[in-house]
């Protein structure tokens, strides 16, 4: 995330204190340790699409609050999912939303949309698919930011 879209973020007050709480926990702290996507922390990523959601359902009159809440913690999965984790089962784009659920479930209050959301973010690598608009708008928007990613990672590359 460039340093424009970072200060854009910190900027909103109202999207801030949407996800205050959890922005502030100390779990949640721990996504900034670990890389989600090329040089993306998994914190990053999640603050990233949480606006974006947060943006794109507020102009639409949807549930925004959900949304950025929902999609702050899509990917509260605490391990580096490059290297094979000893008792995780599975491959990390089938299980991680799981993961991130059951995390997001013993920490924080959460209401049936925002838990939706974060199970069932992958659809379609997972056959089930999110069951609110502002559900598939952050399976839509947390690729959009992975591609996003790749783009900027590849043309720093060739640039240098």
């Amino acid at each position: 995330m460039n340093n424009k879209t970072l200060t854009k973020l910190k900027n909103d007050k109202d999207f801030n204190n949407t996800i205050k709480d959890l922005v502030e926990n100390s779990t949640t702290q721990q996504m900034k340790s670990y890389m989600q996507h090329y040089n993306t922390t998994c914190f990053d990523h999640c603050y990233l699409a949480s606006y974006y959601c947060y943006k794109i359902s507020k102009r639409f009159n949807w549930d925004y609050k959900s949304a950025a809440r929902g999609a702050m913690l899509h990917d509260l999965f605490l391990y580096d999912w490059r290297k094979r984790q000893n008792g995780r089962k599975g491959l990390h784009a089938y299980t991680h939303g799981q993961t991130a659920y059951d995390n997001a479930t013993k920490l924080f209050d959460l209401n049936k949309k925002e838990k939706d959301m974060i199970k069932n973010h992958m659809f379609p690598v997972t056959i089930i698919p999110p069951k609110s608009k502002e559900g598939l708008l952050l399976t839509l928007v947390d690729k959009y930011c992975c591609i996003q990613d790749a783009i900027d990672y590849y043309s720093n590359k060739i640039k240098k």
